[in-house]
């Protein structure tokens, strides 16, 4: 009896720790379920539940054994959890990253779109025509950088004449006034001189003693020739008669130097003349007046060609060369010129501390007058610049520099940086790009119509 109850108790006990071990294992498999994810990627979860229960089925364990196989099934359920949200992040970071171009760029580019179609200057093809608008394309050009320096018009020296009487007298008559324009061997005025009277009347003496020297060899020639007289006699004759042509030659040359016609019929009559084709830049002469022989009573240049002096630094002297090209540019008027440097000089004024240099400029319209000041303006280098635009292209709209990019069915203002320029092209370092349309001369025609369309808009 006792073996028995012992057997009995001993299966009792056997019974009561496998269903300690099956309510461990249901416990453990509710607390996976709980905290177990819905999506079905966390396969690792799934597992590592297999895992444990197959742990649970196989073996008797003691409860303590299921306590730390509870609890490292915990740890792998966490990391499993760390890898899921961590996944989830990436896959709603890639889905971001795809779903905000789509959305952005159609917004963006219907607001440039409607911003275009506002700031658009429409002008249709013909209108652009009739404007006379050249169109053109952003390019690359080379870009000259100028020098300037100041400077000033004054007479061709070479070719201007300070006219003085050379003897003394009285004015007779003048007939050349201020800004006239003389040629050459014209008569100025008329003075009446005592002093050129008595050389043609030394002229004249010399003329008759000349035609008696010559009456006489003529005569003793022929007597020597015939053997009537000594050969002294006609060789005597024959040296008066070449001093004779000696004082007449004399007198014509006196006369001619003083700058008077020897055959005049009034002896004291002296006429100033032109010494080649100009104007009359200055005259101090007046009708009755007493001149004297060295006074200048005229002064006459010719206009077609003016000089250009320039005062250059001596910073600057190593730009300025013998046969340079130069642009003259008028202070007073919209003029320019072209010429090269002709002359340079080689010392530097103690007061001003600048050197001279000269430009011969051609003058056919008397365009260029003596004493206006211009600017002088040298090429200091040349680079070659990506993007320009013709000058005229660039006008200023709200206190920027703008140019008007040719779009369908008109322009449309683009805001520029600008670098350098000479005048002919601009460099543009920023808000344009090579190749784009632009309108180029006419330009401001584009200008204005912008300032009415923004006036319609205001009302």
């Amino acid at each position: 009896m006792t073996t028995e109850h012992n057997r009995t108790s001993s299966g009792r006990k056997q019974w009561i720790a496998i269903a300690a071990v099956l309510l461990a294992g249901l416990i453990a498999g509710a607390l996976i379920l709980r905290t177990a994810p819905s999506k079905p990627e966390a396969g690792g979860h799934s597992e590592s539940a297999g895992h444990a229960d197959g742990e649970h089925h196989e073996e008797d364990k003691s409860h303590a054994k299921g306590k730390e196989d509870d609890h490292g099934h915990s740890h792998d359920e966490g990391h499993g959890d760390k890898e899921h949200h961590a996944e989830e992040g990436k896959e709603a970071g890639k889905d971001g990253g795809k779903e905000a171009p789509a959305t952005a760029e159609p917004q963006k580019a219907a607001a440039n779109a409607h911003k275009e179609d506002e700031e658009k200057i429409p002008f249709t093809d013909e209108q652009v025509k009739a404007a006379a608008i050249a169109i053109e394309s952003v390019g690359p050009a080379r870009i000259k950088t100028a020098l300037q320096l100041p400077g000033e018009i004054k007479f061709n020296e070479d070719r201007t004449a300070h006219v003085v009487p050379r003897v003394a007298g009285v004015v007779d008559s003048v007939s050349a006034n201020l800004g006239q324009e003389v040629k050459r061997g014209q008569v100025l005025a008329v003075i009446s001189s005592p002093a050129l009277s008595e050389q043609r009347s030394e002229l004249q003496s010399a003329q008759r003693r000349l035609a008696l020297a010559r009456t006489t060899y003529e005569r003793e020639k022929k007597l020597w020739q015939e053997k009537i007289s000594p050969q002294q006699d006609y060789l005597q004759a024959e040296q008066v008669m070449q001093e004779a042509q000696i004082a007449v030659a004399n007198a014509n040359q006196k006369l001619l130097a003083l700058g008077a016609t020897p055959g005049s019929s009034a002896l004291g009559r002296y006429e100033l003349r032109a010494p080649f084709d100009g104007m009359v830049v200055e005259k101090h002469i007046s009708l009755g007046e007493s001149v004297g022989e060295a006074v200048n009573v005229f002064t006459i240049s010719d206009l077609s060609t003016v000089w250009a002096e320039i005062s250059v630094p001596a910073s600057n002297l190593n730009l300025v060369r013998i046969g340079e090209a130069v642009t003259i540019r008028a202070g007073a008027f919209d003029q320019a010129a072209r010429g090269t440097v002709s002359y340079v000089g080689s010392l530097i004024g103690a007061q001003t501390r600048t050197a001279t240099a000269r430009v011969t400029l051609t003058n056919p319209q008397r365009t260029w007058r003596p004493g206006l000041f211009v600017n002088v303006e040298l090429v200091a280098s040349e680079t070659d610049a990506p993007v320009t635009v013709s000058a005229e292209a660039v006008q200023t709209v709200d206190e920027q520099p703008t140019v008007y990019l040719r779009v369908p069915g008109g322009f449309l203002p683009q805001h520029v940086k600008t670098g350098r320029s000479d005048g002919q092209r601009i460099e543009i370092t920023g808000g344009l790009k090579p190749g784009a349309a632009y309108a180029a001369s006419g330009s401001f025609v584009v200008k204005s119509q912008q300032g009415k369309s923004s006036a319609t808009h205001t009302h």
